[in-house]
């Protein structure tokens, strides 16, 4: 009976449409705003810096799906039910409705809406908030738009993969050959951090895109929609995953060099930019004037709504899963609404808060990664991940208090801690440790 269960396989356009989902999926905010600065700070190092952005923001993503894959879904498994739902919801908030989902529609507010407005200053007050009243019409439409889309999660792949992305690689590829062809400025000094550790600044840049984070959550996500389009085969499945994520990480690094040169050759362009937004912007509106900027705001746009319609679908089908009796639909509701509410905080704000949260709970993820490639070499595997992961977290919260702005100097004796990475080598030896744990010698006897 079981055997009439079909497993229906993909057809190529199908499959390209999943890799062109998953690229958008992970393109948002971040993805535009950290490079060109980072690229414009590292100056003369631009190369190592990139290589260390590239590690943490394509590679990681990358290496985390497939990790995903080869779980099943079940990345967590491993971990005590209540500890896995506490990290589970811990991540889901952060992508979700705490800061990236937020950030991406604020960017897309900044560079997408606010350069077309004769006065984006308007204000009102409410209960004490100070609030910016373009901004927060635009939000509250732009977070409507994506809830609307994510109410119909099964028709995510045709929606997103086979008509917003296209477009939107179109557009980029564009930008990408103007940055390569026009002439810029001479590459500049490098300046701070980037001077003395450029490669492992650029890791941490690397950071701030989230998409590490997201790649636990979109894996899930790509899976459900593949059984959702009769794929029901977890062989087939982890395939698909695989030529996903390979599509989407070479597009993302097509898009981050591309940036990362734009802003070493920025020159003048970038004087008192404060986020890459502002150095891509003035770089459109140098070039291309008027026109331009209108293509850069449909980039930006797709790219943000893609991203906030592929986290609040996630976020939903996630709390929906963990709380039964509170329907897909709702959740979606309450995430957009929240979204929307964050969202008016402001956008240097939004990273400055996010940045320590992220220090905290990078290490976390990427330690999770690497035990469940490990699995099937620890004697203990239930043991060994829970060791790893509690020395992650307990080096990963030494980091983020640091980047918190809280005195941590009694850590300074430890490697990288003053780069923000103590977590790197105690969570190194932890899984070395765990390697050469052995079972306790009743249990052979048995066999």
């Amino acid at each position: 009976m079981g055997q009439k269960v079909q497993n229906k396989q993909m057809s190529m356009a199908d499959t390209l449409g999943l890799g062109f989902m998953t690229f958008a999926f992970f393109l948002g905010a971040g993805n535009l705003i950290f490079p060109p600065l980072a690229g414009f700070l590292a100056g003369e190092n631009m190369t190592l810096a990139m290589i260390g952005f590239l590690i943490t923001a394509v590679t990681l993503p990358l290496i985390t799906l497939i990790a995903v894959a080869k779980a099943n879904g079940k990345i967590m498994g491993l971990l005590p039910p209540l500890a896995a739902t506490i990290f589970a919801i811990a991540i889901y908030i952060v992508i979700g409705p705490a800061f990236a989902a937020p950030r991406a529609g604020l960017v897309a507010y900044e560079m997408g809406f606010k350069p077309f407005l004769a006065d984006s200053n308007a204000t009102f007050m409410i209960a004490g908030i100070v609030l910016n009243i373009s901004q927060l019409i635009y939000t509250l439409i732009f977070f409507g738009g994506a809830m609307l889309m994510a109410l119909n999660p099964g028709k995510l792949l045709d929606s997103v993969g086979k008509v917003l992305t296209p477009i939107m690689i179109f557009l980029l590829v564009g930008l990408a050959i103007s940055v390569m062809v026009l002439p810029g400025s001479g590459v500049g000094q490098a300046v701070g951090d980037y001077q003395t550790n450029p490669l492992t600044k650029g890791i941490l840049e690397g950071y701030n895109t989230m998409d590490t984070l997201a790649s636990l959550i979109f894996g899930m996500l790509i899976i459900d929609i593949l059984r959702r389009k009769g794929v029901s085969d977890s062989k087939d499945q982890t395939k698909y995953l695989i030529r996903a994520a390979l599509i989407a990480a070479a597009g993302l690094a097509f898009v981050y060099i591309s940036l990362f040169y734009l802003g070493a050759s920025a020159g003048e362009l970038a004087n008192g930019a404060d986020n890459g937004g502002v150095i891509l912007t003035n770089y459109v509106n140098h070039e291309f004037g008027s026109l331009g900027q209108i293509l850069l705001a449909a980039v930006v746009t797709l790219a943000c709504l893609t991203t906030v319609i592929g986290l609040v679908t996630a976020c939903a089908e996630f709390f929906n899963d963990l709380l039964p009796r509170i329907s897909y639909k709702m959740f979606v509701v309450i995430m957009s609404l929240a979204c929307a509410t964050v969202a008016n905080v402001g956008l240097s704000q939004l990273i400055s808060i996010s940045v320590p949260v992220l220090y905290t709970i990078y290490p976390v993820a990427i330690a999770l990664v690497a035990v469940t490639f490990l699995t099937n070499k620890f004697a203990m595997p239930e043991l060994s991940h829970r060791i790893v992961l509690s020395v992650a977290l307990v080096f990963g919260i030494i980091d983020g208090l640091k980047a918190a702005g809280i005195d941590m100097s009694f850590a300074d004796f430890m490697p990288m801690h003053n780069e923000g990475m103590a977590w790197l080598l105690p969570t190194g030896l932890a899984i070395m440790a765990c390697l050469f744990i052995k079972k306790s010698k009743a249990e052979p006897v048995l066999g």
